[in-house]
């Protein structure tokens, strides 16, 4: 098992930063990928950032690419994402995942992912 606890949402003005973090603990050896998922008020979850673990190549959902960074630290096992420019359509819960088996991109991206965490919210004010 894994347990992935995230941290660092909150309230902020359009046009702000957040940097979110995400901690995992539990079985992390195995970790393929971890990604950054949300879902706003009344809307499905999206897929947002996602990182392979093993050469750290990172992929971006087109509505955050140039604003949003994910990156890792390896010995804190730990992924983060800076969040740049922000707008109001940002406001959603952001939940981490994280991935232990191989798999494609596209199947990172439509949430095949095998742990996720509780979820950090993020506000967004015009």
């Amino acid at each position: 098992q894994v347990q992935l606890v995230e941290s660092g949402g909150g309230l902020v003005q359009a046009g702000g930063s957040l940097r979110l973090s995400c901690a995992a603990s539990g079985r992390t050896f195995s970790t393929a990928a971890m990604g950054w998922f949300r879902q706003a008020p009344g809307k499905e979850r999206e897929f947002v950032a996602a990182i392979i673990w093993s050469g750290g190549a990172t992929y971006y959902a087109d509505s955050v690419k140039g604003r949003f960074t994910i990156s890792r630290d390896n010995a804190q096992r730990t992924v983060y994402l800076q969040m740049n420019s922000l707008k109001p359509e940002d406001t959603a819960v952001y939940y981490c995942a994280s991935r232990s088996r191989a798999g494609t991109v596209a199947t990172i991206m439509n949430g095949g992912m095998d742990y996720w965490g509780k979820g950090t919210l993020v506000t967004v004010s015009s």
